[in-house]
């Protein structure tokens, strides 16, 4: 059992989710609402992709800065203090984007995708459920973004999508690309990484770096919230939202980010752990105080 207190993050609506079909939040209005719930709920923290505004568009990615400073003063506006962690990840070797949303918002944090995954699903009738892709980070790609998150003041939140990718983000310390203590982010149920299995859990805790805090990213139905609770149990952060789910234990579907950061934090409670507040989080992330 743990006696720390618990983070959790609020991943808020996702970069694909179509918003025709499920209740992801899009517009800085929309977004800043659904904060507002999460944090009622426990999040301290709020993974953040910016999505196109125009009509029709809103399940497409967009990195125009002058949204993303919309965005972030939206959700600032509704959640005091609230700690802010943007989505970087793009496919090919433009990092333009993200980084001039990076230089726009100066967030707290944002994910560092920390290598590479062939990112593949199959549907049941044998078919690809989509091209196969490849979500490609390679060092100098993940270099160009922690260097762009050293100039704005971010903490990198390094995502690992399967072992290997644990493993490189020592040698990025070990080769000076990253300097401090990283923060990992052991991402679940890509059908193509890790699955959302609780016996990799042990495995993960010994190839990360000792004192590194990290979290658990679980993506799927009921099935994933046994290892919430594991990961509760053992010491790690929480996380979930729109981005990763729409549903609770009992298999019923939610319509906003509020009950599932509520179950989040009955995990913690379970593991017999409290729930960090905002500045509890930013004290234990390293991060600044907010400014008033």
């Amino acid at each position: 059992m743990h006696s720390d207190k618990a983070i959790i993050t609020c991943a808020i609506t996702g970069v694909l989710t179509d918003p025709g079909q499920h209740p992801v939040p899009v517009t800085p209005e929309e977004l800043a609402r659904e904060a507002r719930r999460a944090c009622d709920a426990g999040a301290s923290v709020v993974h953040l992709h910016f999505r196109r505004q125009e009509p029709g568009k809103g399940h497409l990615p967009s990195w125009d800065p002058q949204l993303a400073r919309d965005c972030v003063q939206a959700l600032r506006a509704a959640c005091p203090g609230l700690i802010i962690n943007q989505s970087t990840g793009v496919v090919g070797p433009d990092c333009q984007g993200p980084i001039d949303c990076l230089r726009a918002t100066r967030p707290e944090m944002a994910a560092c995708n920390a290598g590479s995954l062939n990112y593949l699903k199959v549907r049941s009738d044998g078919a690809w459920a989509w091209p196969p892709t490849l979500f490609d980070n390679p060092p100098a790609k993940v270099k160009e973004f922690i260097d762009a998150m050293a100039e704005t003041g971010t903490l990198p939140e390094f995502e690992c999508f399967d072992l290997g990718i644990v493993r490189c983000v020592q040698m990025y310390r070990q080769t000076g690309m990253y300097q401090g203590l990283p923060e990992y982010n052991f991402v679940f149920g890509v059908a193509s990484g890790m699955p959302a299995d609780p016996d990799l859990l042990p495995i993960l805790l010994r190839l990360k770096i000792p004192q590194a805090p990290w979290q658990a990213t679980l993506i799927g139905r009921a099935e994933i919230w046994p290892l919430h609770q594991r990961v509760a149990e053992v010491g790690g952060h929480l996380r979930s939202g729109l981005e990763d789910t729409f549903y609770l234990p009992d298999g019923s579907k939610v319509a906003s980010n509020g009950p599932l950061i509520e179950q989040l934090a009955q995990c913690a409670r379970a593991a017999g752990r409290e729930v960090a507040s905002v500045s509890e989080a930013r004290a234990m992330l390293g991060l600044a105080a907010a400014l008033a």
